[in-house]
């Protein structure tokens, strides 16, 4: 154990007593850090110190009976010689919470969070204002002028490869050429090759000051340090260093070589090669270096939010189809054609064709996480591969998260990560065994996609179609008006802003799960994961239990509520809008008592 002690004076104090002298009263504050070298765990003990003496001040005017004056530095704390008095100390001690060592595994989280928040809607706004209507990016936009040109340059090459055989389309056009570039530019935002750019990444308080006031400690040379030589590794094929999980997988592919594109390689070392085949057989080098940050499960509670829903409504009534209804509520909704959303609009109703459909979302959901929407629009579905484990995994990591921080907020207690470490692992390998077939490209299509439908809502023309509450200090400009639509078809359903935090939070969590190296990981690591995803992990319970009212803090142990988090969030909200089985009526969780009951009533009997 290693042992650091810090004493500073908070305030000090001299005034007049009853019987005339001169009393002193200086107030400390002293704080010692107790390290342990094995974990790099850091224990702190802060004592809170008065002390009172009486104090001789020779050829020194007495100050008057009640006056106080305030003394800065340090006091001396010794007895006057012949004072023939004694200070009195009084002496309190308070424990606070122990700070946690920052993990190699940390630059990761942190990047994780950086490019979600890169691919949220109000970054893509600010992008379409630039990119489409010129201008200059507002300051609080979290990317730099050199990004807005990047994603520019690619918006110009996709520009001369996408078309529509459409009339009157080229600015629906644009603008989905637009959104493709801005999320192919931003979810492969991972500092991993460029030391030099990771390490002035580090130096930005965007990136250090969020662990920090998470209660863990970051040395930020040797945390750079550690992410480049102990966490990262060394691949053959390329110089640039890969995650932990990615090695694990190209080394299970050591034959194949690396390649930079499918059909076309600029590789030097290829071109004196006669078997030009080998030119269109290999492993992508940029999926491989720079993975795609991106969830379907951010898709997949937005479509359970009804965003889909709503454009559908309003892509029916702009073509002149009627609702399901007796009485149409769209029916005053009139476009006029001398604003750009009615173009815009007709452009999205000619490229529906081109569109995912809601089945074919249905289909990759159940094999990306065993989710499944219910609904007039989705038959039943026959998958050939599904992730029927993952629910109950998922809200079981969520559920122990819950337990480790009541012991982390408790400081006569060690708090203990081991069992959040053997959740992430089993939660890990759920989502590896559905990263095959459609996840390299169906997430970000799917995104792409909704992105393009929020622009739409968004636009001010739609402020005079439907009735929105202006007083609503909605996060996003589309949400009033997706909540709008809910309210004239009669759908029901909780606010769209809490399955825009189940998407946004469910992305986060998952992401860092599935690219961790969480077989090989160590308790501290997952307590490092635990602290620094706290506030998105409880946010996201929160809106479960909001839209499901599904409460997964409650007791997991009981069968009640294990039937309750392995339930699907389709069956919930059928029940809790009022027209699935059994009404709106939910059955209450298993009190954490109800075992106990239970034996008592069999041994009274």
């Amino acid at each position: 154990m290693t042992e650091q002690r810090r004493r500073r004076t908070v305030k000090a104090v001299r005034s007049e007593n009853e019987e005339g002298d001169v009393v002193e009263a200086v107030d400390e504050v002293t704080q010692t850090d107790i390290t342990d070298p094995f974990t790099g765990e850091t224990a702190r003990v802060v004592e809170e110190t008065r002390t009172t003496r009486v104090v001789d001040l020779p050829g020194e005017q007495a100050p008057d009976l009640g006056r106080m004056q305030r003394i800065f530095g340090e006091p001396d704390l010794v007895n006057q010689e012949g004072s023939g008095r004694r200070p009195s100390v009084t002496v309190s001690t308070r424990l606070s919470r122990s700070s946690a060592a920052a993990t190699p595994d940390l630059p990761l989280w942190l990047t994780v969070e950086y490019s979600t928040e890169w691919l949220s809607f109000n970054n893509y706004f600010d992008f379409m204002d630039f990119i489409l209507c010129g201008g200059t990016l507002p300051p609080r936009t979290l990317t730099s002028p050199e990004d807005a040109l990047l994603v520019n340059r690619i918006r110009l090459a996709l520009r001369e490869r996408r078309f529509l055989p459409f009339t009157d389309t080229d600015a629906y056009r644009l603008l989905k050429v637009a959104t493709e570039a801005f999320v192919s530019a931003g979810c492969g935002i991972v500092p991993f090759a460029d030391e030099d750019t990771f390490t002035a990444l580090l130096n930005d308080p965007r990136f250090v000051q969020p662990a920090e006031e998470r209660d863990i400690t970051v040395n930020q040379l040797q945390l750079s340090q550690r992410w480049f030589d102990t966490y990262l590794e060394q691949v053959n094929g390329t110089s640039s260093r890969v995650l932990p999980y990615l090695a694990v997988i190209r080394r299970k592919l050591s034959d194949i070589r690396l390649k930079s594109a499918i059909f076309r390689d600029d590789d030097i070392t290829l071109r004196d090669q006669e078997d030009e085949a080998e030119r269109c057989y290999g492993i992508l080098r940029e999926k491989l270096i720079a993975p795609c940050l991106m969830e379907l499960i951010w898709s997949y509670w937005h479509e359970q939010g009804l965003l889909v829903q709503t454009m559908n409504a309003v892509s029916r009534r702009f073509q002149n189809i009627r609702g399901p209804a007796e009485r149409d509520p769209l029916a005053m909704m009139e476009l006029d054609p001398l604003r750009p959303l009615n173009n815009l609009l007709w452009g999205y109703v000619q490229d529906e064709q081109h569109r995912l459909s809601v089945i074919r979302r249905a289909y990759e959901y159940d094999h990306h996480y065993g989710l499944t929407l219910e609904g007039k629009a989705v038959p039943p579905l026959r998958t050939a591969d599904s992730r029927s484990k993952f629910l109950e995994a998922f809200h079981s990591l969520l559920y122990l998260c819950t337990q480790f921080y009541r012991q982390d907020d408790d400081t006569t207690v060690v708090s203990d990560a081991f069992p959040i470490l053997i959740a992430l692992r089993d939660l890990h390998l759920q989502l590896t065994e559905g990263q095959h077939n459609q996840w390299g490209d169906l997430p970000s299509t799917a995104r792409v996609e909704m992105l393009m439908q929020q622009w739409l809502l968004a636009r001010p023309e739609f402020r005079e179609a439907l009735p929105t509450r202006i007083m609503v200090d909605y996060p996003e400009p589309w949400m009033d008006r997706v909540d709008a639509m809910k309210r004239l078809q009669g759908w029901p359903g909780a606010n769209i802003m809490h399955f825009r935090d189940l998407g946004h939070f469910g992305e986060q969590i998952l992401l860092t799960v599935r690219f961790g190296r969480w077989n090989d990981a160590t308790r501290d690591q997952a307590k490092v994961w635990a602290r620094y995803w706290r506030s998105q992990i409880q946010s996201y319970i929160h809106a479960y239990r909001i839209v499901t009212g599904v409460d997964l803090t409650a007791d997991a142990t009981s069968p009640q509520q294990r039937n309750l988090i392995a339930t699907q969030p389709s069956t919930l909200l059928l029940r809790a809008n009022g027209s699935g089985p059994g009404g709106a009526s939910l059955p209450a969780p298993a009190p954490t008592t109800s075992r106990f009951r239970a034996r008592r009533d069999a041994r009274a009997s």
